[in-house]
């Protein structure tokens, strides 16, 4: 298989350390804007590795560039503000899709905290129809959440219940990093967008509605000594992907931002520095969201300064297949400490990167395979989570 990984950051980085790690795939080809950051991702990994300078935004040299390097698939590891560009010249191209996150919603006009407007991945859905015509894949989601939280709902439908009553993706850590008042252990312009965007819920019988950000507060107990947390409504993907191809009453997503988190953000919004508007600042038309992330540290710079656990997982409840209910959590637990010494990336990053990998070799080997537009629900889960143990870092399930 060749592959071209769009995005040179934290995830694409590690995407590229772990592929020379696991001698993975006849070449890699790794673009970025920046050229000496693409260089960077790819150093050590040997002549299976190019680096090229590349527009994300750019479609045209997209489709240029896979059919130059005859790659038969496109990884996304840029900010969702750059799927369709990709997605559109992957389908021009007539080569597999993966992203790590869906094309982006923008709120109901008039009643934004309880009905969904374009809902993340709408644009990518409409395609739908033309990549099944041609027989071709766009597999989007397939980051650790969205992704791996994915692979878990339909092990947990196929494997361990009956019937599901709710699927709920629950995420916290204990990560401290040292030297720094504030510092997001994740791309802080996507952060803004999925924690001040109005939440999707999903139930049965009245399908996707939203909420208030930050809506729906729960403590949730993690594994691995990371405890509880406080827990809140954030969009996210699954929500969307999951009820599509699985059975559930209920699908939600909660993160554990933490209190001081939270309130970061509500001051970001009150003073309009999430916006994506451009505003103009002297002779230079800037967006505001642009600025708060070219101020914060580079995320994929923090592993040295990290420590501390993430944990990225499934809570799902309903009858088991025995017929007494059943409560579990499918979980993946990363120490900064090990994916630092193994892989060189902060644990949040490596966490990401490696199921978008997992995945390319289950399409490489033949284990997985579909035409359309599929979120990781749509395909056996056991393949993916064999493959994912082998890396290092397995899975667990812990009964409730």
């Amino acid at each position: 298989m060749r592959v071209l990984v769009v995005g040179a950051g934290g995830v694409g980085s590690a995407v590229a350390r772990t592929v020379a790690r696991r001698d993975l795939f006849e070449r890699v080809v790794v673009a970025d804007y920046d050229a000496d950051r693409a260089r960077r991702a790819i150093a050590g990994g040997g002549d299976r590795f190019a680096a090229v300078k590349l527009d994300a935004s750019d479609e045209q040299a997209i489709a240029e560039l896979i059919r130059a390097e005859r790659c038969d698939a496109v990884l996304n590891a840029v900010d969702p503000r750059f799927v369709m560009p990709i997605f559109r010249a992957a389908l021009a191209a007539g080569v597999t899709y993966l992203d790590m996150a869906m094309s982006l919603s923008h709120p109901h006009a008039t009643d934004p905290y309880r009905q969904p407007g374009i809902k993340l991945g709408d644009e990518q859905f409409a395609l739908a129809k033309e990549w099944e015509r041609r027989g071709l894949l766009a597999l989007c989601g397939i980051g650790v959440e969205p992704g791996l939280s994915d692979v878990f709902a339909r092990y947990a439908a196929d494997r361990l219940f009956e019937s599901i009553d709710e699927i709920g993706v629950r995420d916290g850590a204990n990560l401290v990093v040292q030297g720094y008042e504030f510092a997001p252990t994740f791309s802080i312009w996507t952060t803004i967008e999925e924690c001040l965007n109005p939440p999707v819920v999903w139930e049965r019988g009245r399908q996707w509605y939203t909420t208030e950000p930050f809506s729906e507060p729960e403590t949730f107990v993690f594994p691995a000594g990371i405890g509880p947390i406080e827990c809140v409504n954030v969009e996210h993907e699954e929500v969307l992907l999951v009820p599509r191809w699985i059975d559930a009453g209920r699908v939600t997503f909660k993160y554990g931002l933490g209190e001081e988190f939270i309130g970061v953000l509500k001051t970001l919004h009150k003073l309009g520095l999430d916006s994506t508007v451009p505003v103009q600042v002297g002779a230079a038309a800037v967006s505001p969201r642009d600025v708060v992330a070219a101020c914060l540290p580079d995320p994929a710079g923090l592993g040295d300064a990290m420590s501390g656990l993430t944990c990225a997982g499934t809570w799902v409840t309903g009858t088991g297949k025995d017929g007494s209910p059943r409560e579990v959590y499918l979980y993946h637990v990363v120490d900064n400490g090990w994916s630092m010494a193994e892989y060189g990336s902060q644990a949040v990053v490596w966490q990401t990167a490696v199921n978008p990998v997992v995945a390319l070799e289950l399409l490489d080997s033949g284990a997985w395979s579909g035409t359309g537009v599929l979120g990781p629900e749509a395909l056996p889960a056991e393949p993916f989570l064999d493959v994912l143990n082998s890396h290092g870092a397995p899975w667990e399930c812990e009964e409730r």
